[in-house]
């Protein structure tokens, strides 16, 4: 697996050379937003579906 920096690196070069400093540090924290989900993924640390159907209606109330 690439190093944190490589990894930030290699967004860096994909973004537009007209990127915005807001728009480059949206990306880095999406990337590192998926990168969690994964390893709670891989971890087993998720829940159903319907179980997050229930945890979203209390929201609403």
């Amino acid at each position: 697996m690439a190093s944190a920096k490589e990894q930030i690196a290699k967004i860096l070069q994909e973004q537009p050379d007209d990127s915005s400093y807001d728009e480059i540090l949206r990306e880095l924290a999406f990337a590192r937003m998926i990168e969690k989900g994964l390893a709670d993924s891989d971890a087993g640390r998720t829940i159903s579906h319907e179980e997050m159907g229930r945890r979203i209606k209390t929201w609403r109330s």
